[in-house]
């Protein structure tokens, strides 16, 4: 990894061709706005300073757009680092002037990177592409459902942080439901091939969300306990239900990782049990054709003086010998239920 300590140069190491635009909604108790926009320049006329203001960022492609926006607002530059660099751990943490929360949101795609900045009176969210994850908060702004526009930015933020907690739940109970129906395929002894691949990806899945979930619920007490003026007092309450259903979502992960491992074992049992089985068919039909085989030996030894050698029937006594103690070893095997 480059040192980030030795250039200016900001850097997307993502691969989203989405072009970086913004959707903007600025409110008050009896006000809202909204618009989109492909530049900051373009919005720098729109805003209103005695708004409160909910800018949610889709694209990193342009890191000069990125820069400006995140100038504009005070945030320093090795956060827009980590806005940028989509593979930077989970996080929480404070500044002097803002909150800022990296991570991530699941989906069918797997994990996509999101981050969140909470100033005194605006809440920024970055998302690497065209995301409308965030459309019913800015649905609630507009309806002003539970008088959210009358609230100050941190209720916003705890409101947007509780909807990303949420996508953490469903995803963690998507994935239960996922080992719950391979879990039935393993006890009825389904194709084993099949489900190994299942389980390697369910546990795969697991894992993205448990780096970003754990993390998160470890450093977020840090909002709680915080003295911090960016978080009032008469709204703690809402943070603190937050992190409720954050130790809840870990909890979901942890019964995941439980079952995933019980599920391992399984396979890996029905994985010897296949084995044995087989090794049995095998050495049963080995164990039938070696008496078989100590017959044939015998009478294919080239001695002149040997009994039965000019007898006219010999050959077909062969094969009925032959046939019958390959018959009764089978019937013993079948009767001993090793079959």
């Amino acid at each position: 990894m480059k040192n980030n300590l030795l250039t200016e140069r900001l850097v997307y190491n993502g691969s989203d061709a989405t072009d970086t635009h913004i959707h903007a909604t600025g409110y008050e108790s009896g006000r809202f706005r909204e618009t989109v926009c492909d530049t900051f320049a373009q919005l720098s006329g729109w805003m209103d300073k005695n708004e409160k203001l909910l800018l949610r960022v889709h694209g990193f492609r342009n890191t000069g757009s990125i820069r400006e926006i995140c100038e504009y607002f005070g945030i320093d530059f090795l956060t827009i680092q980590d806005i940028l660099n989509i593979e930077h751990p989970a996080k929480i943490e404070e500044h002097d002037s803002y909150n800022l929360v990296v991570t991530n949101l699941f989906g069918n795609n797997g994990a996509a990177p999101l981050r969140l900045i909470q100033g005194s009176n605006f809440v920024l969210s970055f998302t690497e592409g065209e995301s409308p994850f965030f459309n019913d908060v800015a649905k609630g702004i507009k309806e002003n459902t539970l008088k959210i526009r009358e609230r100050t930015s941190d209720y916003l933020f705890s409101v947007m942080i509780n909807e990303v907690v949420s996508n953490y739940m469903t995803y963690a109970m998507a994935i239960g439901d996922a080992l719950d129906d391979l879990q039935e395929q393993l006890i009825a002894a389904a194709d084993n091939r099949s489900s190994g691949a299942e389980l390697q990806k369910l546990r795969m899945r697991h894992s993205q969300l448990k780096r970003t979930v754990i993390p998160l619920k470890d450093q977020y007490t840090r909002l709680l306990r915080s003295d911090t003026a960016l978080i009032r007092k008469n709204n703690r309450p809402f943070f603190n239900d937050v992190n409720d259903h954050l130790f809840n979502a870990a909890q979901l992960i942890e019964e995941c990782r439980d079952t995933i491992s019980s599920l391992t074992d399984l396979y890996i049992s029905n994985n010897n049990l296949r084995m044995n089985d087989i090794m049995k068919r095998l050495t049963i039909v080995s164990t039938i054709f070696i008496p078989l085989t100590f017959l044939v030996g015998v009478w294919g030894m080239n001695f002149s003086n040997m009994p039965e050698t000019k007898w006219e029937y010999g050959y077909f006594a062969a094969w009925g010998i032959i046939v019958a103690v390959g018959a009764l070893s089978y019937l013993f095997f079948k009767s001993k239920k090793w079959k």
